[in-house]
């Protein structure tokens, strides 16, 4: 019932909280990925393909191409999906290699 208070009010949420960064990870957790990209030197490349996003503990994986290419803490983490809703931007330390802070964006398998 908050929920839709706070929409009808345009109470904004707090992207820095941990609720919000909870939130956020429940809510792209288990999207089917169809591919990943980073920007390295002005170019977007393609790092993955064919995976999933999970939480595992208090941590957010990103796992495609037979690899986890991105493993970070949720309270950590800055994420936001596009507008068009089809995928999602994540910015964090990545543990997997070595805490080096990456931004990546994950896009979803469309079904219809």
């Amino acid at each position: 019932m908050f929920e839709k208070l706070k929409k009808i009010l345009g109470v904004k949420e707090n992207p820095d909280s941990k609720e919000f960064r909870w939130k956020m990870a429940r809510q792209i957790c288990g999207h089917h990925v169809r591919y990943v990209t980073e920007r390295i030197n002005d170019v977007e490349e393609v790092i993955g393909k064919n995976g999933a996003l999970n939480i595992r503990d208090d941590e957010l994986l990103v796992f495609a191409s037979s690899d986890v290419l991105m493993r970070c803490k949720i309270e950590e983490m800055q994420a936001w999906e596009l507008l068009s809703k089809d995928g999602v931007v994540i910015t964090a330390p990545d543990l997997e290699h070595g805490g080096v802070e990456r931004t990546i964006m994950v896009f979803y398998v469309y079904y219809r």
